[in-house]
């Protein structure tokens, strides 16, 4: 494509906008075997690029629990979502 921004520094709005245009291109059933696959690999890097930002949004996410005196705490996301900090009840 033209952006000259590699994988690593797109937005994920971005990378996904991008995607949907390679998908477009490649469902249109116009370009050669030899672009199909250039198209091909371009959006296999930008679902990468799209899932590593997803992966980093996740860690990012707090939850905001309430401890057994009913306090609000945050605590970091947890991939499964069922952590529990020292405080709470099971």
């Amino acid at each position: 494509m033209a952006n000259n921004r590699t994988q690593e520094e797109k937005k994920f709005e971005e990378a996904l906008g991008e995607l949907e245009k390679v998908v477009e291109k490649l469902e249109s059933g116009e370009l050669s075997l030899e672009e199909s696959l250039s198209a091909f690999e371009e959006g296999v890097a930008l679902v990468k690029c799209c899932n590593q930002k997803l992966i980093e949004f996740e860690r990012k996410i707090e939850l905001l629990v309430k401890d057994k005196e009913g306090k609000l705490q945050l605590r970091p996301f947890s991939e499964g979502g069922s952590e529990k900090t020292e405080d709470e009840e099971p």
